[in-house]
């Protein structure tokens, strides 16, 4: 199991995490009977030395909601007393065989650090974390070096005494081996020579997961994500998309989009890159399906969270674009990006103010009823492959619309950047139908995405010029003044560049042929 730790000591922004340590960790777990001796570790590639064995007795209190929110989302939220690295962890799945920690002190037993308590807040949503398991593991350590004393691995022998709320004990043995400096090879001969010795590969990927076992329950909302993507996978493996419904399809692509804004939520909250971006465009995408599949969905469930998800995609905007504006400077004065990063920090303090509103979680249970019982409409059952083109040709005949007002509009630039929205709903409304129409719908999100380009490079050109507009009006140093006017005037001309390209971009495009 590949590991990516995080260690973070409760900050108060996003860019103020001081980040202790930060390693991809590759491991492997084995069960093992009590009788279970571990073999002799020695002749392993790159092994020159065995380290003494070290022994530690570890005591883990384990928080969640009584409905174990986050035991169903693999997370897993402790504090834990003894070894090397007591203190408060906070484990989250960061891919298939990956998982991000992050650590805080250990503070009061019965007390969440909120910071952490905070990265869990899209599972929780107010409600309380409270303990709902102990375990009690003796831990024998065994250190793989090389010759010149770098650990190449850590072989960890446990013996576990877990308590789970109104359970009586269990009581397992089980292994962990866990690469260090070693390369890949060395992990696959541990494991080998484990289970020549009778261990076996783990069935669970951590010791809650076993201790809970089938109170874990997936919540209704995370069991239809995965039909969904399931129903969708297995038909155009197998050829049979024409017998998929419209209504199939679109949940299938709400329930993508949904999980994403759920699994970037503590990304965003960490300031990661890129994360507040794709947060962002998931909401986007939603939104966009919602509109653009209208005949599919019963609207009045679905207009409702029109305003809510538009109200989550602005605040994800607000430090968007001072990430774009950051970015998009780099090179540039001192003084610029101290202003810059000055607004991206107040920018991530409003975000992570709204994300802890009754608001957003009251947006996230209405996505999660949304996809756990979908408002399907008259349009839902018929057959996508006949239904998806005249909907995304619709999507597009709008997009044609906006263009075509831009000659005449009475501000050109609002209507471009209408236009820019519309080509963005073109594309995510293609990008949907991708699935069943395969290359006619791909050859459609190639081409928004192209219109979309040229009218982003114009936007951003625009909102740059302000900006830098706005930083001249600020300063008293004429130096400072005459170098943000160079800025600006690279910035307009780069705008005026994008502008110029869009007539030809679009005669270049040749519209839906489905």
């Amino acid at each position: 199991m590949l590991v990516t730790w995080v260690c973070v000591y409760v900050p108060e922004r996003p860019e103020e995490q001081s980040v202790a340590d930060r390693h991809l960790e590759i491991e492997q777990k084995y069960d093992a009977a009590a009788d279970f001796v571990l073999p002799n570790l020695d002749g392993l590639p790159g092994v020159a030395a065995l380290g003494e064995p070290e022994v530690h007795e570890l005591h883990a209190t384990y928080f969640d909601t009584p409905d174990l929110r986050l035991a169903a989302n693999r997370i897993t939220l402790r504090r834990r007393r003894g070894g090397t690295d007591a203190g408060w962890h906070l484990k989250m799945p960061a891919g298939p065989d990956s998982k991000q920690e992050l650590r805080a002190p250990l503070g009061r037993p019965l007390v969440v650090p909120a910071r952490l308590a905070g990265l869990v807040a899209v599972h929780t949503r107010g409600a309380e974390l409270s303990p709902v398991a102990t375990l009690e593991t003796r831990r024998t350590v065994v250190r793989l070096l090389a010759a010149d004393g770098a650990e190449l691995a850590e072989v960890a022998d446990d013996l576990v005494t877990g308590r789970g709320l109104d359970a009586e004990p269990q009581r397992w043995r089980e292994v962990e081996v866990e690469l260090g400096s070693g390369p890949p090879e060395l992990l696959k001969a541990a494991g080998k020579r484990l289970r020549k010795s009778g261990a076996k590969r783990a069935k669970s990927s951590s010791k809650l997961g076993r201790l809970l076992g089938d109170a874990v329950v997936p919540s209704a909302s995370a069991a239809a994500r995965s039909a969904a993507r399931s129903r969708i996978a297995a038909a155009t493996c197998n050829g049979k998309a024409p017998a998929i419904t419209t209504g199939e399809v679109v949940m299938a692509y709400l329930a993508e989009q949904v999980e994403a804004i759920v699994n970037f939520d503590p990304k965003a909250r960490l300031g990661e890159h890129d994360a507040v971006h794709k947060m962002r465009v998931a909401v986007r995408r939603t939104r966009s399906a919602l509109r653009s599949y209208r005949p599919v969905l019963d609207t009045g469930r679905t207009v409702p969270l029109g305003p809510e998800l538009r109200w989550l995609a602005q605040e994800l905007g607000e430090v968007r674009d001072r990430e774009v504006l950051r970015m998009r400077f780099q090179g540039a004065p001192e003084f610029l990006l101290d202003d810059l990063e000055k607004q991206e920090r107040s920018a991530y303090r409003r975000l992570d103010a709204s994300l802890k509103e009754p608001r957003y979680f009251a947006l996230l249970d209405a996505l999660d009823a949304l996809i756990a019982d979908p408002p399907l409409a008259a349009a839902a059952g018929k057959k996508a492959r006949k239904e998806l083109p005249g909907l995304v040709t619709r999507a597009w005949d709008r997009m044609a619309e906006e263009y075509a007002s831009i000659k005449t509009a009475a501000d050109p630039d609002v209507a471009r950047h209408e236009t820019r929205k519309e080509a963005k709903r073109v594309r995510y409304a293609a990008e949907l139908a991708v699935p069943v129409l395969g290359v006619a719908a791909k050859r459609v999100v190639k081409e928004a995405t192209r219109i979309q380009s040229v009218l982003g490079g114009y936007q951003d050109g625009v909102i740059a010029m302000e900006h830098l507009a706005a930083a001249a009006k600020r300063t008293r140093v004429p130096a400072e003044a005459f170098t943000l006017g160079v800025m600006y005037g690279k910035e307009q001309c780069a705008a005026e560049t994008s502008r110029d390209r869009l007539a030809t971009t679009w005669s270049q495009t040749l519209g839906p042929s489905f």
